[in-house]
């Protein structure tokens, strides 16, 4: 049965990725590929700036993930310019790639079992940070459904319309800072572990959970921020509405498991944004393609590159420093002659 999981998910994926590739195209097909390149010349350079620090934030609150989990399980001693390349190598190639839990896995284990840390710690640490996204994703979900129902509306050429009037969106907004609210007061008040069949949650202490409903939102506040900036200034819906947007596209990415959301990801967002022209949008999501996956990605195959030339470089040394064995002892046996001194000759005596 996992074999067949394993072996299903990424077919999901693949599927993912050519239906959404079909209507994408079916949306796109009068645009060009200059009216494309009008649309990004068209963004000025302060806008660009802007882009590019709303991916440090991003990429910061990040690394700020990992440094939660280490405080979670009581860890100290590891600079912040480590966990920062380790956080930020884990995200580039897991955004990519997919199967984030897997490859986020496989790169942090490599990382902080270096560092002493066991690989029960990682697993630890691993699901943290991915409950922190979540988390993060819920509380903002969740405020702006409530704050702002009738947001829901712009997928509904995607969802039923039943799942998209102001109602449905308040009571799912509802819901969602509920299961927050919940995780607080478990948190606040050292109650047991909530476990659901083989799920377990297990509340942290006060200070993590602070940390967490910090970190998650200002991650995906700078994400959304790539977008926003990219967009124009005349005719941009306001960062509310991308924010939104990107919530309920990049939830779509990571359910569909497409690699890198490829497909799904662009064609919510489209779909999403009927006010704004589409070259635009497609031209800003271009933007965020680069700033947050494509560039970091390319970094973060350099970062591990010179990590595992550093490891095998060490390896070598060590081996290289160990002193050469003693040679044994002579053995005296059957066909051997030991090395012993001439005996004297035997005088007689009287």
């Amino acid at each position: 049965m996992k074999k067949l999981r394993e072996f299903i998910w990424p077919m999901i994926g693949l599927a993912a990725v050519v239906v959404s590739i079909y209507l994408l195209w079916h949306q796109l097909k009068g645009l060009s590929i200059a009216d494309v390149e009008a649309s990004l010349k068209a963004i000025p350079p302060h806008r660009y700036a802007l882009a590019a620090l709303s991916t440090f934030v991003a990429y910061g609150a990040l690394a700020w993930y990992d440094r939660i989990a280490l405080i979670h399980l009581g860890v100290r001693g590891i600079s912040w310019l480590f966990v920062s390349l380790c956080s930020f190598t884990t995200y580039a190639l897991s955004h990519n790639i997919g199967a984030s839990v897997f490859s986020g896995a496989l790169v942090r284990y490599r990382a902080y079992t270096s560092k002493g840390l066991t690989a029960a710690q990682v697993a630890v640490l691993v699901a943290l940070c991915s409950f922190t996204f979540g988390l993060g994703t819920m509380f903002l979900g969740g405020l702006v459904l409530v704050l702002q129902p009738e947001l829901l509306t712009r997928l509904t050429g995607i969802l039923p319309s039943v799942m998209t009037n102001p109602a449905t969106a308040r009571i799912l907004g509802g819901g969602l800072l509920a299961v927050v609210a919940l995780y607080v007061v478990g948190s606040i008040l050292h109650l047991k572990p909530l476990t659901i069949r083989s799920f377990k949650l297990e509340y942290p202490r006060p200070n993590v959970m602070v940390r967490q409903l910090i970190a998650a939102p200002l991650e995906l506040l700078g994400a959304a921020g790539i977008i926003y900036f990219a967009l124009p200034e005349a005719g941009n819906p306001g960062f509310l509405v991308v924010l939104a947007v990107f919530l309920a596209s990049f939830s779509a990415a990571l359910v569909s498991h497409a690699p890198g959301g490829l497909g799904v990801f662009e064609l919510v967002f489209i779909t999403a944004m009927p006010d704004v022209p589409k070259v635009e949008v497609l031209a800003a999501v271009l933007i965020f393609r680069l700033f947050y996956l494509l560039l970091p990605f390319a970094m973060a195959i350099v970062v591990v590159l010179l990590f595992e030339r550093g490891r095998l470089a060490a390896a070598i040394r060590s081996k290289a420093e160990v002193p050469p064995a003693a040679p044994a002892p002579p053995i005296d046996g059957p066909g051997i002659k030991p090395d012993l001194p001439p005996a004297e000759p035997v005088r007689k005596v009287g």
